[in-house]
C-alpha cells in the first residue's frame, strides 16, 4: 500500500516538473529570464522610456503617477516659498504694512506648498494669487503651468495606453485547454479547438504553430528549444479566417509532420512542446495582437475527437454551445501514424483512446449530449 502511495506521489511530482518547464504557459506568457546583462544596456530601457512605461506594472504605474504629481507640487512649493522669503513676504520676517507682497497669503512652506498645489491643479480657492511685482513669479507661473500640462499628457497617455493594449483583447480568444489526435477525411489530424468570445471579428486572422523540442546535430552539439513549423488549417483553409464562431485547427500528421513517429503508447514520453499562435487585427480598434498558447504530450489526447458546439435554433439564429467546448468523445483511431497510412484497415482500428482525468469525456449514446451541426 505504502510503495504504490509513495510511486504515485513520484509521479504527480514528476508530472509537475514537467508541466513547469514548460516555456509557454497556456495563458500565453513566456517563462524565460535573462541573466549577466550587462548593466550599461540597462540604460536601452530609459531611452525607450515610452514603451518601460507602458509595459511596467499596474503598481508602478500607480507609484510613478502619485510621486510625479506629489513631488512637482513640493519642488515648485520649494521655489515659491523661495520667492516669498527673497521679497520679504513671509511672517517671521515681520513685513511691514505698506510692504507689496509677491504672492498674496504665503507666509510659510505650507502656504507655498498649497499655492503650488492651487496653481499647477486651476484649483484657485481664492485666497492665495500672484502679484505683478516680481517678474521672476511670473515666470515661474509659466514654467509650472506647462510642467504640470506636460505631466497631465503623459500620464493620461500612458494609463489610456496601458488599458487599451492589444493583450486584453486576446484574453477574449479562448484555445482548449487538449488537444486531440483522431482521422479527420482520409487523414490523421492533430485538432485543436479555438474560440472568440466577443462578436466583433479578428480581421485578417492567421494561425500557425511551432513545435519546441531539444535535438542533437551529428556533430554531437545540443540544440535547445530547437522550432519547427506545424502547420494549421480549417475546413475553409488557413488565411484570412471568417472568425465568427469557434473554430476547430488541423494539423494534418503525415510523412513531414514530427508527429508521424508517434504512436498512442509513446506520445506521453516525448519531450516537446507546441506552440500555437493566432494573429489579427481587432475590428473595434484597428490594433494587432497576437493570442498564444502551449500544448505538452500530457497534453494531447490520443483517439479522441471534439463535439461539436454549434446549432441552429427554432428562430433560425445559430446558437454556440460552450458546455461543450472542450468535452470529447472517444473515437476509432489507429494506434500510430504509420499504421494510418501503410497498413490496411487501420484508418477505423477501435481503440479506447489514451485518456486524460482532466479533459471531460462523454457518451455519445445519450442524444441530449450532443449538439448538431
Amino acid at each position: 500500500m505504502f510503495e504504490s502511495l509513495h510511486k504515485r506521489i513520484q509521479e504527480t511530482l514528476v508530472e509537475r516538473r514537467t508541466r513547469r518547464a514548460r516555456l509557454v504557459t497556456k495563458d500565453g506568457r513566456c517563462n524565460i529570464e535573462y541573466g549577466n546583462i550587462m548593466y550599461s544596456k540597462h540604460f536601452a530601457f530609459l531611452a525607450d522610456f515610452w514603451t518601460t512605461f507602458v509595459e511596467i506594472r499596474w503598481r508602478f504605474v500607480l507609484l510613478t503617477f502619485i510621486a510625479s504629481f506629489t513631488l512637482s507640487w513640493f519642488i515648485f512649493g520649494l521655489l515659491w516659498y523661495w520667492i516669498a522669503r527673497s521679497n520679504g513676504d513671509l511672517e517671521w520676517q515681520n513685513p511691514t504694512k505698506d510692504h507689496v507682497p509677491c504672492l498674496d497669503n504665503v507666509m510659510g512652506l505650507t502656504t507655498a506648498f498649497l499655492y503650488s498645489l492651487e496653481t499647477q491643479t486651476t484649483i484657485g480657492y481664492g485666497g492665495r494669487a500672484l502679484t505683478a511685482v516680481c517678474p521672476g513669479a511670473v515666470a515661474l507661473l509659466i514654467i509650472q503651468s506647462l510642467v504640470g500640462a506636460i505631466i497631465n499628457c503623459f500620464m493620461c497617455g500612458v494609463i489610456l495606453s496601458k488599458i487599451s493594449l492589444p493583450k486584453k483583447r486576446a484574453k477574449t480568444i479562448r484555445f482548449s485547454e487538449m488537444a486531440v489526435i483522431c482521422p479527420k477525411g482520409n487523414s490523421l489530424c492533430l485538432s485543436i479547438r479555438v474560440a472568440n468570445l466577443r462578436k466583433t471579428l479578428m480581421i485578417g486572422s492567421q494561425l500557425y504553430g511551432k513545435l519546441l523540442r531539444t535535438t542533437s546535430t551529428p556533430d554531437g552539439e545540443t540544440i535547445i528549444m530547437d522550432q519547427m513549423n506545424i502547420d494549421f488549417m480549417v475546413d475553409a483553409g488557413k488565411d484570412n479566417l471568417f472568425f465568427v464562431c469557434p473554430l476547430t485547427l488541423h494539423h494534418i500528421i503525415d510523412k513531414s509532420s514530427p508527429f508521424f513517429d508517434m504512436a498512442v503508447d509513446t506520445l506521453h514520453k516525448q519531450e516537446f512542446e507546441l506552440v500555437v499562435f493566432l494573429d489579427g487585427t481587432a475590428e473595434s480598434t484597428s490594433s494587432s495582437c497576437q493570442v498564444r498558447t502551449s500544448f505538452i504530450p500530457q497534453e494531447i489526447m490520443w483517439g479522441y475527437n471534439f463535439l461539436p458546439i454549434i446549432s441552429r435554433s427554432k428562430e433560425g439564429k445559430y446558437r454556440v454551445d460552450f458546455s461543450n467546448f472542450s468535452r470529447v468523445v472517444p473515437v476509432a483511431t489507429a494506434h500510430c501514424a504509420y499504421c494510418f497510412h501503410n497498413i490496411k484497415g487501420h484508418h477505423h482500428h477501435s481503440i479506447n483512446g489514451q485518456d486524460n482525468q482532466s479533459f471531460e469525456v462523454i457518451d455519445i449514446s445519450d442524444p441530449s449530449n450532443v449538439t448538431k451541426l
